[in-house]
């Protein structure tokens, strides 16, 4: 085990989270998830191991392996000391920085030199697609989530709603309802509706030869057919408009909703 006073002086001692003071009470029960909150909210071996290469703007590529290992076996050490149960990935990283940096050590056959694969490669790998995940987690996480940045409003129902099924439908009465149903088709009568062509211009001389027929005013009632009901009406009121814009009849009303009288042009010069 490296020596507890001189590592958290050197390294350890540099990261705020490890800077409080590590004397804690014999009998203080410690969790083991603990861990998680002393190493930074750390997600495992990597996570720690890319902080402290990142922290020092280290090249994953060209990772110096041993100063890295001593770094991180300090961070494991504090845990042990502190009685902190340390998770089993961990102490499987400390292994593997350990076998990597005594590979590292060993004389290498300079025949060998060009087909052996360093020793650190497939960490840094491994580093290196940690890192990429990592990244893309922290993008993802800055979106709205729900639940957390909105909140979706739902509808409440009774999960005790029965469905009431419909009552039984006997073949008799469908074909009772079938046969009244042909019975009235047969029955149904068609009725067919003639328009009647009405023309303002029409109209306007059968005004005219009213008026002239008869000497004073004509009642306007006079100039349509109850048959013809409101269209008929519509028709003589403009036709008569028009008699009015050239001044061939004068027309006479005593007050608002009024009969209406007509008179012709001769009545106007009188």
């Amino acid at each position: 085990m490296t020596n507890l006073t001189s590592v958290t002086e050197t390294d350890v001692k540099r990261d705020e989270t490890l800077q409080s003071d590590y004397s804690i009470p014999d009998d203080l029960y410690v969790p083991p998830d603990a861990l998680i909150v002393v190493l930074q909210q750390f997600t495992g071996p990597l996570d720690l191991l890319l902080y402290l290469i990142r922290k020092q703007n280290l090249d994953i590529l060209e990772l110096p392996i041993a100063e890295i290992t001593e770094q991180y076996m300090a961070y494991i050490d504090v845990m042990t000391d502190l009685r902190f149960e340390l998770a089993g990935d961990y102490l499987v990283m400390a292994a593997t920085l350990a076998e990597i940096k005594s590979k590292m050590m060993l004389p290498r056959i300079s025949d060998l030199d060009d087909e052996e694969e360093d020793p650190r490669a497939q960490l840094a790998r491994q580093l290196l697609e940690y890192e990429q995940f990592k990244m893309a987690a922290e993008d993802l996480d800055v979106l709205p989530r729900e639940n957390r940045d909105f909140f979706v409003s739902k509808v409440g129902y009774d999960r005790a709603a029965k469905v009431v099924a419909p009552p039984p439908v006997l073949i008799d009465s469908l074909i009772s309802v079938l046969r009244e149903l042909i019975e009235k088709q047969r029955l149904k009568i068609e009725y067919q509706i003639q328009y009647q062509q009405l023309s303002v211009s029409d109209r306007m001389k059968i005004i005219m030869e009213t008026v002239m027929a008869v000497d004073g005013f004509v009642p306007f009632t006079c100039f349509y057919d109850e048959a013809e009901r409101g269209l008929g009406v519509i028709v003589s009121f403009i036709a008569l408009l028009e008699l009015m814009k050239e001044r061939e009849v004068k027309v006479i009303q005593t007050s608002a909703f009024a009969p209406i009288y007509v008179a012709k042009k001769s009545e106007i010069t009188q």
